[in-house]
């Protein structure tokens, strides 16, 4: 003979009121990450994030319509001058944080969009004086430009979105 189950042996416990589990929220504990450096991942981010969205764009278009190419030439302007002073604005929010490693690499970001303006930009001046006099293959060269610029952009957004995790407590 089997014996029958009892519905009160089986929920057994249940009744009880387990303790509230730690939120990280109670009074006194601190934060996971400085409210600086949450400041200078979107500093940074967001110009990425606009050039990344508004650059491609840019693909449907024919370059060798000098205004179109114009504009473009103005979208990487533009996007180099925002990202030094970005650059510029987040190593510092990373220094007043106290992340000496991630101030060093925003730094570095930073003159890296400094340095590589004038270059770029003369690159591209040269190409439009190119299809200015008449070069079939300056918008070729143009569009190649234009990949390139959207290529080292997607690389360095995400290197800066593989950092997040690094971003937890300070030590």
């Amino acid at each position: 003979m089997r014996p029958t189950p009892s519905v009160e042996r089986t929920f057994a416990g249940y009744d009880r009121v387990l303790p509230p589990e730690k939120t990280g929220l109670e009074k006194g504990c601190p934060m996971t990450t400085d409210p600086l450096a949450v400041a200078a991942m979107i500093i940074l981010l967001f110009p990425m994030g606009y050039f990344t969205l508004a650059s491609p764009a840019f693909l449907l278009v024919r370059l060798d319509i000098r205004p179109v190419a114009m504009l473009l030439r103005g979208m990487f302007n533009a996007h180099f001058l925002v990202m030094s002073v970005a650059g510029v604005l987040g190593a510092l929010a990373f220094l007043l944080a106290g992340r000496l490693v991630f101030a060093v690499v925003v730094g570095l970001l930073a003159a890296l969009a400094i340095g590589g303006r004038r270059r770029f930009m003369q690159r591209i001046d040269d190409q439009l004086g190119a299809g200015e006099a008449g070069d079939a293959n300056a918008a070729r060269r143009l569009r190649k430009l234009h990949w390139t610029g959207m290529l080292c952009n997607a690389v360095l957004l995400t290197a800066l979105l593989a950092s997040i995790p690094w971003m937890g407590p300070s030590a």
